[in-house]
């Protein structure tokens, strides 16, 4: 398997930070050649920090981006993405809720998808979030048309290069596979665990998750209904010289759903 880059976003997560690093660790170990673990504190006020610090002297494989001041999951998630190492790389929050056995599950299917979403088959969590969850996924299908089961879903896999290419906006961490899917990347979905938050709060509510959301699911509608979509041939006089075929009958590029 491929060299591994696992980026968590943290916010406020002392309650749980020593539990969900130790289950990391158990999962991929602890070779920094074979596998990174970059948490991007996101300017926790709590003891978030000082954890953080500790679990720096005794992982070798630990890696910590700090931010000065809150800016949001999607930030995080773009840090620990253009700072990760390596071509594999796998996204899980930091509250616990995704099951760290599962990264290596995910991770191993990046051997044949640049993008592995997780989908929590049996949800964890309370009524009112699980209803609110499938409400969004079924209006965000109906506008994008992507098929995702469970967008909400933290634990997701992909390959470096595509996530190098995609714009990075505030909520574009919800929408990582439908602008993936737009550079021609294909997906698999995969069912992982879900687990009750343990300790700690909920940085969302059903209501503020929806303000935020519409809007930005607007914007991705639009940067579909804009994307450049083309098929494109080459012909040089090199190829003419040599008596080769023409180029256009090898090297035909299709940019599906290319966003420029």
């Amino acid at each position: 398997m491929e060299a591994l880059s696992v980026v968590i976003p943290v916010y406020n997560e002392e309650a749980c930070l020593d539990g969900l690093l130790a289950e990391v660790r158990a999962a991929v170990g602890d070779d920094p050649d074979r596998v990174e673990v970059l948490v991007v504190d996101d300017g926790s006020t709590d003891g978030t920090a000082g954890i953080l610090r500790r679990w720096l002297e005794e992982w070798p494989a630990l890696r910590v981006l700090t931010f000065a001041a809150n800016a949001g999951q999607s930030a995080a998630m773009a840090a620990g993405f253009r700072a990760a190492s390596h071509d594999h790389v796998v996204a899980m929050d930091g509250d616990g809720q995704s099951d760290p056995a599962d990264i290596m599950k995910l991770a191993s299917r990046l051997d044949e998808f640049p993008v592995v979403c997780g989908y929590r088959a049996e949800r964890r969590d309370t009524w009112s979030k699980r209803w609110g969850s499938r409400l969004a996924n079924a209006v965000r299908r109906r506008v994008t048309g992507d098929t995702i089961i469970d967008i909400g879903c933290s634990l997701k896999a992909f390959h470096r290069e595509p996530l190098q290419k995609i714009p990075y906006f505030e909520g574009s961490h919800r929408f990582l596979p439908v602008l993936l899917a737009m550079q021609g990347c294909s997906i698999t979905q995969v069912p992982v665990h879900h687990r009750p938050r343990s300790a700690g709060t909920s940085k969302y509510s059903n209501w503020g998750r929806l303000k935020r959301t519409w809007v930005d699911l607007l914007g991705v509608r639009w940067l579909q209904s804009r994307a450049l979509r083309y098929l494109v041939s080459e012909d040089s006089a090199h190829h003419q010289a040599a008596g080769s075929q023409p180029a256009a009958t090898d090297t035909a590029v299709r940019h599906r759903a290319a966003a420029e």
